[in-house]
Protein backbone atom coordinates (compact mmCIF):
# COMPACT_ATOMS: atom_id res chain seq x y z
CA UNK A 1 0.00 0.00 0.00
CA UNK A 2 1.37 3.79 -0.79
CA UNK A 3 0.86 5.05 2.17
CA UNK A 4 0.82 8.98 2.74
CA UNK A 5 4.49 10.43 2.91
CA UNK A 6 5.78 7.08 3.30
CA UNK A 7 4.22 6.39 6.93
CA UNK A 8 4.66 3.16 7.98
CA UNK A 9 1.41 1.10 7.56
CA UNK A 10 -0.99 0.13 10.61
CA UNK A 11 -4.22 -1.68 11.49
CA UNK A 12 -6.23 0.11 13.85
CA UNK A 13 -7.22 -2.81 14.96
CA UNK A 14 -4.55 -3.87 16.52
CA UNK A 15 -3.45 0.15 17.60
CA UNK A 16 -1.90 -0.45 21.32
CA UNK A 17 -2.15 2.61 23.43
CA UNK A 18 1.07 4.95 23.02
CA UNK A 19 2.10 2.92 19.94
CA UNK A 20 2.06 6.38 17.81
CA UNK A 21 1.40 10.40 18.10
CA UNK A 22 -0.56 10.79 14.66
CA UNK A 23 -2.42 8.28 12.94
CA UNK A 24 -3.75 8.82 9.42
CA UNK A 25 -6.51 7.25 8.48
CA UNK A 26 -8.39 7.63 4.78
CA UNK A 27 -12.41 7.93 5.06
CA UNK A 28 -13.24 7.74 1.19
CA UNK A 29 -17.21 7.38 2.02
CA UNK A 30 -19.41 9.13 4.37
CA UNK A 31 -23.26 9.66 3.59
CA UNK A 32 -24.01 10.62 0.12
CA UNK A 33 -27.12 12.47 -1.10
CA UNK A 34 -29.50 10.95 -3.72
CA UNK A 35 -27.70 12.82 -6.36
CA UNK A 36 -24.29 13.63 -4.91
CA UNK A 37 -22.95 15.40 -8.11
CA UNK A 38 -19.65 15.56 -8.32
CA UNK A 39 -18.69 14.68 -4.72
CA UNK A 40 -18.98 11.79 -5.73
CA UNK A 41 -15.55 12.09 -6.73
CA UNK A 42 -14.25 13.01 -3.54
CA UNK A 43 -14.22 9.10 -2.47
CA UNK A 44 -10.88 8.96 -4.98
CA UNK A 45 -9.40 11.63 -2.81
CA UNK A 46 -7.57 9.82 0.08
CA UNK A 47 -6.13 7.29 -2.40
CA UNK A 48 -4.72 10.84 -4.47
CA UNK A 49 -3.09 12.43 -1.82
CA UNK A 50 -1.10 9.76 -1.01
CA UNK A 51 0.41 8.58 -4.55
CA UNK A 52 0.99 12.76 -4.69
CA UNK A 53 2.49 12.69 -0.86
CA UNK A 54 4.94 9.71 -2.11
CA UNK A 55 7.25 12.19 -3.99
CA UNK A 56 8.35 14.12 -1.49
CA UNK A 57 8.34 11.07 0.99
CA UNK A 58 12.28 11.26 0.67
CA UNK A 59 12.62 14.97 1.71
CA UNK A 60 11.16 14.54 5.02
CA UNK A 61 14.67 15.89 6.19
CA UNK A 62 15.53 17.99 3.82
CA UNK A 63 14.92 22.25 4.44
CA UNK A 64 11.63 23.07 3.90
CA UNK A 65 11.87 27.03 3.42
CA UNK A 66 7.84 27.32 4.46
CA UNK A 67 9.01 26.04 7.85
CA UNK A 68 12.96 27.25 8.07
CA UNK A 69 13.61 23.43 8.85
CA UNK A 70 12.46 20.01 8.05
CA UNK A 71 9.05 18.85 8.73
CA UNK A 72 9.71 17.17 11.87
CA UNK A 73 12.47 19.46 13.72
CA UNK A 74 15.77 17.78 14.55
CA UNK A 75 15.46 15.56 17.71
CA UNK A 76 11.62 15.59 17.13
CA UNK A 77 9.96 12.39 18.66
CA UNK A 78 6.58 12.34 16.77
CA UNK A 79 5.67 9.20 15.56
CA UNK A 80 3.34 8.87 12.76
CA UNK A 81 1.48 5.60 11.23
CA UNK A 82 -1.05 5.59 7.89
CA UNK A 83 -3.73 3.23 8.94
CA UNK A 84 -4.86 3.20 5.25
CA UNK A 85 -8.78 3.25 4.59
CA UNK A 86 -11.83 2.90 6.39
CA UNK A 87 -13.68 0.35 4.17
CA UNK A 88 -17.41 1.92 2.86
CA UNK A 89 -19.42 2.06 -0.09
CA UNK A 90 -22.03 4.83 -1.62
CA UNK A 91 -24.94 3.20 -0.82
CA UNK A 92 -24.37 2.22 2.79
CA UNK A 93 -24.14 5.57 4.69
CA UNK A 94 -25.01 3.82 7.52
CA UNK A 95 -22.30 1.85 7.66
CA UNK A 96 -19.70 3.67 6.68
CA UNK A 97 -20.43 6.15 9.53
CA UNK A 98 -20.18 3.06 11.58
CA UNK A 99 -17.18 2.02 10.26
CA UNK A 100 -15.63 5.62 10.57
CA UNK A 101 -16.77 6.60 14.89
CA UNK A 102 -15.29 2.89 15.22
CA UNK A 103 -11.82 3.20 13.48
CA UNK A 104 -11.39 6.93 15.00
CA UNK A 105 -12.48 5.62 18.83
CA UNK A 106 -9.64 3.36 18.31
CA UNK A 107 -7.15 6.15 17.01
CA UNK A 108 -8.22 8.04 19.98
CA UNK A 109 -8.17 4.59 22.60
CA UNK A 110 -4.47 4.57 21.70
CA UNK A 111 -3.49 8.21 22.91
CA UNK A 112 -3.07 8.95 19.03
CA UNK A 113 -4.13 12.07 17.28
CA UNK A 114 -6.38 11.00 13.93
CA UNK A 115 -5.62 13.28 10.39
CA UNK A 116 -8.40 12.07 8.13
CA UNK A 117 -8.55 12.34 4.40
CA UNK A 118 -11.65 12.32 3.11
CA UNK A 119 -13.99 11.74 1.35
CA UNK A 120 -17.04 14.69 1.38
CA UNK A 121 -17.93 16.95 4.02
CA UNK A 122 -19.99 14.54 5.47
CA UNK A 123 -16.92 12.36 6.79
CA UNK A 124 -16.73 15.05 9.70
CA UNK A 125 -19.59 13.94 11.17
CA UNK A 126 -18.80 10.43 12.42
CA UNK A 127 -15.31 11.15 13.20
CA UNK A 128 -16.49 13.95 16.24
CA UNK A 129 -18.75 11.79 17.33
CA UNK A 130 -16.22 9.00 17.92
CA UNK A 131 -15.03 12.27 20.55
CA UNK A 132 -17.52 11.25 23.11
CA UNK A 133 -15.48 10.53 26.26
CA UNK A 134 -12.53 12.75 24.47
CA UNK A 135 -14.27 16.48 25.21
CA UNK A 136 -14.56 19.25 25.93
CA UNK A 137 -13.69 19.88 22.03
CA UNK A 138 -13.49 22.95 20.04
CA UNK A 139 -14.08 22.84 16.14
CA UNK A 140 -12.75 25.15 13.40
CA UNK A 141 -14.36 24.62 10.35
CA UNK A 142 -12.68 25.66 7.58
CA UNK A 143 -14.74 26.47 4.25
CA UNK A 144 -17.01 28.50 2.17
CA UNK A 145 -19.67 27.36 3.11
CA UNK A 146 -21.50 27.15 6.66
CA UNK A 147 -23.20 23.41 6.59
CA UNK A 148 -25.86 23.91 8.85
CA UNK A 149 -28.74 22.91 7.26
CA UNK A 150 -31.16 20.59 8.98
CA UNK A 151 -31.16 17.90 6.06
CA UNK A 152 -31.43 17.53 2.77
CA UNK A 153 -33.85 15.47 0.51
CA UNK A 154 -34.37 13.36 3.32
CA UNK A 155 -30.64 13.57 4.87
CA UNK A 156 -29.70 14.64 7.23
CA UNK A 157 -26.04 13.57 7.99
CA UNK A 158 -24.90 14.90 4.31
CA UNK A 159 -22.13 17.11 3.92
CA UNK A 160 -24.56 20.42 4.06
CA UNK A 161 -25.26 19.37 7.79
CA UNK A 162 -22.17 18.99 9.15
CA UNK A 163 -21.73 22.16 11.13
CA UNK A 164 -25.16 21.37 12.89
CA UNK A 165 -24.68 18.10 13.76
CA UNK A 166 -21.49 19.01 15.69
CA UNK A 167 -23.50 22.15 17.16
CA UNK A 168 -25.13 19.21 18.68
CA UNK A 169 -22.68 17.00 20.58
CA UNK A 170 -22.61 16.92 24.17
CA UNK A 171 -18.71 17.01 23.65
CA UNK A 172 -18.17 20.05 21.67
CA UNK A 173 -18.03 23.32 23.87
CA UNK A 174 -17.79 25.77 20.54
CA UNK A 175 -17.15 26.17 16.72
CA UNK A 176 -15.42 28.35 14.74
CA UNK A 177 -16.67 28.87 11.35
CA UNK A 178 -13.92 30.61 9.03
CA UNK A 179 -13.85 31.48 5.58
CA UNK A 180 -17.96 31.92 4.66
CA UNK A 181 -18.07 33.63 1.67
CA UNK A 182 -20.77 33.68 -1.67
CA UNK A 183 -23.63 31.93 -1.84
CA UNK A 184 -24.86 28.30 -1.33
CA UNK A 185 -27.42 26.05 0.66
CA UNK A 186 -27.80 27.86 3.78
CA UNK A 187 -31.02 29.63 4.31
CA UNK A 188 -31.70 32.93 6.55
CA UNK A 189 -32.78 30.62 9.28
CA UNK A 190 -29.68 28.65 8.90
CA UNK A 191 -27.79 31.29 9.15
CA UNK A 192 -29.69 32.26 12.57
CA UNK A 193 -29.91 29.25 13.93
CA UNK A 194 -25.57 29.01 13.98
CA UNK A 195 -25.64 31.93 15.43
CA UNK A 196 -27.88 30.74 18.00
CA UNK A 197 -25.64 28.43 18.75
CA UNK A 198 -23.24 30.29 19.59
CA UNK A 199 -21.08 29.41 16.57
CA UNK A 200 -18.35 31.63 15.97
CA UNK A 201 -19.14 33.02 12.22
CA UNK A 202 -15.88 34.66 10.23
CA UNK A 203 -16.07 35.37 6.37
CA UNK A 204 -12.90 34.73 4.40
CA UNK A 205 -13.01 38.90 3.79
CA UNK A 206 -13.02 39.35 7.77
CA UNK A 207 -10.57 37.02 8.25
CA UNK A 208 -8.12 38.87 5.29
CA UNK A 209 -8.68 42.23 7.09
CA UNK A 210 -8.46 41.25 10.93
CA UNK A 211 -5.56 38.60 10.23
CA UNK A 212 -5.19 34.49 10.74
CA UNK A 213 -4.04 35.49 14.57
CA UNK A 214 -6.98 37.47 15.26
CA UNK A 215 -8.93 34.37 13.97
CA UNK A 216 -7.17 31.86 16.31
CA UNK A 217 -7.71 33.78 19.06
CA UNK A 218 -11.40 33.18 18.86
CA UNK A 219 -10.87 30.37 20.33
CA UNK A 220 -9.68 30.14 24.57
CA UNK A 221 -6.14 29.35 24.85
CA UNK A 222 -4.70 25.64 25.31
CA UNK A 223 -8.42 24.51 23.96
CA UNK A 224 -8.38 20.86 22.46
CA UNK A 225 -9.30 21.63 18.56
CA UNK A 226 -10.61 19.69 15.54
CA UNK A 227 -9.95 21.19 12.19
CA UNK A 228 -12.45 20.59 9.95
CA UNK A 229 -10.67 21.55 6.29
CA UNK A 230 -12.81 21.89 3.57
CA UNK A 231 -11.14 22.11 0.20
CA UNK A 232 -13.44 24.69 -1.14
CA UNK A 233 -12.55 26.87 1.77
CA UNK A 234 -9.88 27.97 -0.75
CA UNK A 235 -9.59 30.49 -3.75
CA UNK A 236 -10.22 28.63 -7.02
CA UNK A 237 -6.90 29.68 -7.94
CA UNK A 238 -5.56 27.79 -5.41
CA UNK A 239 -7.80 24.83 -5.28
CA UNK A 240 -9.85 24.52 -8.82
CA UNK A 241 -10.67 20.46 -7.98
CA UNK A 242 -13.57 20.93 -6.11
CA UNK A 243 -17.10 21.09 -6.38
CA UNK A 244 -18.24 24.23 -4.96
CA UNK A 245 -16.23 26.65 -6.58
CA UNK A 246 -16.51 30.25 -5.59
CA UNK A 247 -14.82 33.25 -5.75
CA UNK A 248 -12.65 35.40 -3.29
CA UNK A 249 -11.36 32.38 -0.89
CA UNK A 250 -8.62 32.01 1.24
CA UNK A 251 -4.55 32.07 -0.50
CA UNK A 252 -2.66 28.94 0.42
CA UNK A 253 0.07 31.13 2.71
CA UNK A 254 -3.45 32.15 4.71
CA UNK A 255 -4.81 28.45 4.91
CA UNK A 256 -1.26 27.22 5.98
CA UNK A 257 -0.72 30.25 8.60
CA UNK A 258 -4.14 29.53 10.04
CA UNK A 259 -3.77 25.76 10.82
CA UNK A 260 0.11 27.04 12.06
CA UNK A 261 -2.12 29.78 14.78
CA UNK A 262 -4.66 27.20 15.76
CA UNK A 263 -1.76 24.51 16.99
CA UNK A 264 0.02 27.43 18.52
CA UNK A 265 -3.08 28.40 20.30
CA UNK A 266 -4.32 25.37 21.47
CA UNK A 267 -3.90 21.53 21.05
CA UNK A 268 -4.45 19.80 17.73
CA UNK A 269 -6.99 16.94 18.80
CA UNK A 270 -7.50 15.88 15.34
CA UNK A 271 -8.05 16.74 11.76
CA UNK A 272 -9.88 16.22 8.65
CA UNK A 273 -9.62 16.98 4.91
CA UNK A 274 -12.54 16.74 2.81
CA UNK A 275 -14.39 17.93 -0.71
CA UNK A 276 -11.38 17.43 -3.27
CA UNK A 277 -12.24 15.75 -6.41
CA UNK A 278 -9.31 14.62 -8.01
CA UNK A 279 -11.05 13.91 -11.49
CA UNK A 280 -11.31 17.65 -11.97
CA UNK A 281 -7.41 17.94 -10.83
CA UNK A 282 -4.99 19.04 -13.49
CA UNK A 283 -1.18 18.46 -13.13
CA UNK A 284 -2.52 16.93 -9.56
CA UNK A 285 -2.18 20.51 -8.44
CA UNK A 286 -4.88 20.85 -5.76
CA UNK A 287 -4.18 17.49 -4.69
CA UNK A 288 -0.41 18.99 -3.82
CA UNK A 289 -2.33 21.70 -1.97
CA UNK A 290 -3.99 19.18 0.34
CA UNK A 291 -0.40 17.40 0.98
CA UNK A 292 1.29 20.39 1.75
CA UNK A 293 -1.45 22.18 4.28
CA UNK A 294 -1.35 18.04 6.33
CA UNK A 295 2.61 18.44 6.27
CA UNK A 296 2.38 21.90 7.96
CA UNK A 297 -0.63 20.99 9.99
CA UNK A 298 2.21 17.99 11.57
CA UNK A 299 5.00 20.41 11.91
CA UNK A 300 3.06 22.79 13.40
CA UNK A 301 2.16 20.78 16.06
CA UNK A 302 5.73 18.91 16.22
CA UNK A 303 6.71 22.45 16.87
CA UNK A 304 4.24 23.00 19.94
Amino acid sequence: MTTFLGLPAANPDALLPGSADIAVLGVPHGVAYPDPGLTAGCADAPAAVRRRSARLAGFLDHHDFDLDGPMLPHGSALRMIDLGDVPGSPDDGTGNQARASAAVRSVLGAGAVPIVLGGDDSVPIPVLRAYEGHGPLWVVQVDAHLDFRDEVDGVADGYSSTMRRASELPHVEGIVQVGLRGVGSARERDVADARAAGNRLVTARELRRRGVAWAADELPADASVFISFDCDALDPAVMPAVSGLSPGGLGYDEAADLLAALAARGRVAGASFTELVPELDVNERSTLVVVRLAMRLIAAMARR
